[in-house]
């Protein structure tokens, strides 16, 4: 199962997945680049500080030599003695040894970066699992391990090996050389048998850094249904979104159709279209539109206008406009302020006429001006 599941992971890492790996502290390493860095920068301070770092120790291993009467049969002086000496040779080599701890912490970024995670030293009990353990030492990635280990020891065992076989003649003349001249000569051939042997590693650390890369992007590949499931997780499952947007349409729909009752008029299409307006004198700048819909929604909102003595009036063009250029709450446009104007003043009107009863009904207003602009004709199938 578990090789079946790794077949179907055939897709790339997505950013969220490298994140949370990230965050885990899984990031991809090689121990190769971090052992050359610290070998190169080993030799580079070797090589410059042989002058400085080989008469500081001459000096020191002549101190260490030089015996006087009273230090001979004075303990206490003797120790003062070996002190100072090992004084010296910190002092010396303290430069190098911050260079190294340096290297050490920069090393390992050049590949995964700065990176602090708690979780990555935090127990595992799991990894005690001597069946789990047993199968990582059977595995593939172990195989691997075991050839790149081998191969690594056998390339820079050779060239060390090479290395050393030709220096032999310059290490047993360095026992003829004065002190002065040996030490820094002994620097300086460490020096450049480590760059030798750090050129052999370098090779192997351009082989294994692209291979880590492969292989922690490969690890972390992703199914298809893992992708779905991330979407699920970061965007939310579709079906409870489309659920939760009927559900806040539901009671947008509800609020819009409890002010219908409230409206002043109610314009029509007639069957296709319905808009609701209302106006308050010195609270409104303008009419605005409390509920407007189409088909069912216009059809519902005439009942209501009908139940509650809401007047209706049929102006298909102005319905259309108003329709297409306000949104539920906005002020109508100001190139509908006239037709809307010749509507409310008929609708005061009519209010009086059946609130007095006296004289004859308003005629009811036709060819309302609608600006070209705002004009809608909606398309037909």
């Amino acid at each position: 199962m578990a090789e079946e599941s790794d077949l179907e992971k055939t897709e790339p890492a997505s950013a969220r997945r490298l994140e949370k790996a990230r965050e885990e502290g899984n990031v991809a390493r090689s121990r190769e680049l971090t052992t050359l860095v610290m070998l190169g920068t080993a030799m580079g301070g070797l090589w410059f500080s042989a002058g400085s770092l080989g008469g500081t120790l001459e000096r020191a291993l002549q101190k260490g030599l030089r015996f006087e009467r009273d230090s001979a049969f004075d303990p206490s002086q003797m120790m003062v003695q070996a002190g100072s000496m090992v004084l010296h040779a910190l002092m010396a080599i303290a430069p190098l040894f911050v260079m190294m701890v340096v290297a050490a912490v920069v090393a390992p970024m050049m590949l995964g970066g700065w990176l602090f995670s708690g979780k990555a030293v935090s127990p595992n009990f799991g990894k005690l699992n001597p069946v789990a353990g047993i199968g990582r030492m059977f595995s593939a990635q172990s195989l691997v391990e075991l050839v790149k280990a081998l191969s690594k020891s056998a390339l820079i065992g050779g060239v060390a090996w090479l290395v050393i076989a030709r220096d032999l003649d310059g290490v047993m003349q360095l026992m003829v050389l004065p002190v002065s001249a040996a030490i820094p000569q002994t620097i300086m051939m460490v020096a450049r048998d480590c760059a030798l042997i750090a050129a052999a590693l370098l090779v192997v650390a351009m082989i294994d850094v692209p291979w880590q890369l492969f292989s922690y992007y490969r690890k972390l590949r992703m199914s298809r249904e893992d992708l779905r499931q991330e979407h699920k997780e970061s965007e939310g499952d579709p079906q409870i979104k489309a659920q939760i947007r009927r559900q806040q349409q539901a009671i947008a729909r509800r609020r819009m159709m409890s002010e219908v009752p409230k409206a002043d008029i109610v314009v029509t299409n007639p069957t296709h279209f319905a808009v609701a307006l209302k106006y308050i004198d010195g609270d409104m700048r303008a009419p605005r539109v409390v509920a407007k819909g189409t088909d069912l929604i216009a059809q519902r909102i005439r009942e209501l206008a009908v139940q509650h003595k809401v007047a209706v009036l049929e102006a298909p063009p102005l319905t259309r406009a108003l329709y297409k250029h306000t949104r539920l709450g906005d002020e109508i446009p100001s190139g509908l302020y006239t037709a809307v104007a010749e509507v409310l003043a008929w609708v005061y009107q009519l209010k009086r006429w059946k609130n007095e009863g006296i004289g004859d009904a308003p005629r009811t207003p036709t060819d309302l001006p609608i600006p070209e602009a705002l004009a809608y004709t909606p398309k037909t199938a």
